[in-house]
C-alpha cells in the first residue's frame, strides 16, 4: 500500500507527469487531491504550486541555469523539484524560504539519495546567497519578454508581428495571472439579483460582471460546489464566450445549429436567450462530449436543445440545405486565448499546429455553411489570439463564397462595453482588455 503524499510531493508528481506525458494539469490536480486525500485547507496551495510553477517554467529555468553545471545529466524530477522550490521562494511570500528549502531537501532524500539531497540544498542555498540573474540585460526584446513571462520565443515573435510588441507584452504578463471564476445566470429560472442573494446566503462573495448583463464574478469559493449551480440557476462560463449568443442575435425563437458544441456553454446560452423556445441542434464529434451538453441542458431545465454525436463536416449529408436561421461554428483552435486556465498549452503547441488547424477550420465553414437559410447569420468563433486561425480563415472563406457578406451590424448587438473593440464585422478580445479569455468572433450574412 502506497503512503499518501503531502502537498509539495503531490505537486512534484503532477508537474513531472505533465512534463513527461503532456497530460492535462486540471485532470491530474483533481485526481491527486482525491488520491492523496489533500485536506481542503491545502487544496489552494497545491493548485498554486502546480499552476504557478507551470506558468513560470521558462523564467525559473533561466534563474536556475547559472547554478546547474550539468542540468542535462540530472534526472528530470530533480530539476522540477528545484523549479517548484524556487517558485515558492520568489513568488510566495507566505512560505518562509527556509521551510521551502527544508521540504525540498526532505523530498530529495525520500525520492533519491544523499548526494541528490545535498545537491538540492547546495543549489538553493547558493541562489539565496548570490541572488538571481537580471532579465533587463537581455538585449533582444522578444527573448526578454519570452523569458520574463515564460512564453515560447516563436509565439512572442508571432504575436509581436501581428499585434505589436506593447500589446504582446501586456498579453503575456496577463497570462501569468490567475483567472477569476465567472458564471452566466440562467435568466429562464431566476434573475441576476436573486441569484447573487442566494449565493451570498451560501457564503460566496460574488459581484456583477461589468461586461455581460447576465454575468457574475466569483471572488471567493468555487461556484460549481454551490446549491444554486446544482439547481440550474447558472452555468460557469468565461465572459468572452458569453458574447457569442449576443453576436447570433437570438432574441426570438429560431432554428439554430451549434456545430462544435461541447460542453454546451454556448448552446445553453442561446437556448436561454430564446426563452427556452425555438430549437438548438448541438453537435459534437464524440458521444461522451455530447453527453456533457445533455447534462448541462438538463441541469439548467432547458428542453429546446437537441443533441447529435457526429462529425460537423458531414452534417450536410444528413441535414437539409437552407434549414437553419443561425449557425455557430465555434471552431477547434490552438486555444492561445485560454493560457491562464491551461498553462500547459504554451509548451505543447508549435507553429505547424496553426497551419493544420487553419485547414480544419476552413473545411468546417465550407461544409456547414450550406445549411444556413438565405438571410441567415453565421458566427465563426475561436478561443485563440492568432490572425492565421481567425481573420485569415474568414477572409479565405469569403473569397470563395460570394453568397456570404460581412455583417457590419455586429457591434450593435453586443454589450456596450465591448462595442469599441469591433472592427467592421470582427471582434478580437485580448486577455488584457477585460481580464477575460482571448476570443475571436466574426459575423457573416448569407445573401443568396
Amino acid at each position: 500500500m502506497t503512503s499518501k503524499k503531502n502537498v509539495r510531493e503531490s505537486a512534484l508528481d503532477i508537474l513531472e507527469t505533465i512534463n513527461n506525458n503532456q497530460a492535462y494539469s486540471n485532470l491530474l490536480l483533481n485526481n491527486a487531491i482525491k488520491k492523496n486525500e489533500i485536506p481542503a485547507k491545502d487544496v489552494g496551495l497545491l493548485t498554486e504550486l502546480v499552476y504557478g510553477t507551470l506558468q513560470r517554467k521558462m523564467t525559473l529555468s533561466y534563474y536556475l541555469q547559472p547554478f546547474l553545471k550539468n542540468s542535462k545529466k540530472m534526472q528530470s524530477w530533480v530539476v522540477t523539484l528545484l523549479q517548484l522550490t524556487l517558485y515558492q521562494i520568489i513568488y510566495l511570500d507566505r512560505i518562509p524560504d527556509h521551510a521551502a528549502i527544508h521540504e525540498a531537501v526532505e523530498i530529495a532524500k525520500k525520492r533519491g539519495h544523499k548526494g541528490i539531497s545535498g545537491l538540492v540544498n547546495a543549489v538553493l542555498r547558493s541562489i539565496q546567497r548570490q541572488g538571481l540573474a537580471k532579465t533587463e540585460f537581455i538585449e533582444d526584446p522578444i527573448e526578454r519578454i519570452a523569458i520574463e513571462t515564460s512564453h515560447p520565443n516563436w509565439l512572442v515573435k508571432r504575436w509581436a508581428e501581428q499585434f505589436g510588441l506593447e500589446e504582446t507584452q501586456k498579453m503575456c504578463e496577463l497570462n501569468l495571472t490567475p483567472p477569476t471564476q465567472t458564471a452566466r445566470i440562467n435568466t429562464t429560472k431566476t434573475t441576476v439579483e436573486e441569484c447573487i442573494s442566494l449565493l451570498e446566503a451560501e457564503g460566496y462573495n460574488v459581484k456583477n460582471s461589468e461586461i455581460i448583463p447576465e454575468g457574475i464574478h466569483c471572488l471567493k469559493g468555487n461556484l460549481a460546489n454551490s446549491r444554486c449551480f446544482k439547481e440550474g440557476f447558472f452555468t460557469i462560463q468565461d465572459e468572452s464566450s458569453m458574447l457569442v449568443a449576443y453576436a447570433l442575435n437570438v432574441k426570438e425563437p429560431l432554428s439554430v445549429l451549434d456545430a462544435c458544441a461541447a460542453p454546451g456553454g454556448k448552446s445553453t446560452h442561446i437556448a436561454e436567450k430564446m426563452g427556452n423556445k425555438g430549437n438548438v441542434l448541438s453537435v459534437d464529434l464524440h458521444e461522451h462530449k455530447v453527453k456533457l451538453i445533455r447534462q448541462n441542458a438538463e441541469r439548467l431545465h432547458l428542453d429546446n436543445i437537441e443533441t447529435k454525436a457526429m462529425d460537423a463536416k458531414k452534417l450536410a449529408d444528413v441535414l437539409e440545405a437552407n434549414s437553419f436561421d443561425r449557425i455557430l461554428i465555434d471552431a477547434p483552435c490552438s486555444g492561445l486565448g485560454v493560457m491562464r486556465r491551461k498553462p500547459d498549452i504554451k509548451y505543447t503547441k508549435d507553429e505547424k499546429d496553426m497551419d493544420r488547424l487553419q485547414m480544419i477550420q476552413l473545411k468546417l465553414l465550407e461544409e456547414v455553411s450550406p445549411l444556413l437559410k438565405k438571410g441567415g447569420l453565421l458566427i465563426y468563433s475561436t478561443c485563440t489570439v492568432d490572425r492565421k486561425e481567425n481573420e485569415e480563415v474568414v477572409a479565405s472563406f469569403l473569397e470563395t463564397h460570394q453568397e456570404f457578406t460581412k455583417d457590419t451590424t455586429l457591434a450593435s448587438r453586443l454589450p456596450e462595453s465591448v462595442q469599441s473593440f469591433v472592427e467592421d464585422y470582427q471582434l478580437q478580445i485580448m486577455p488584457q482588455h477585460f481580464g477575460s479569455d482571448g476570443f475571436y468572433i466574426a459575423a457573416l450574412k448569407k445573401e443568396v
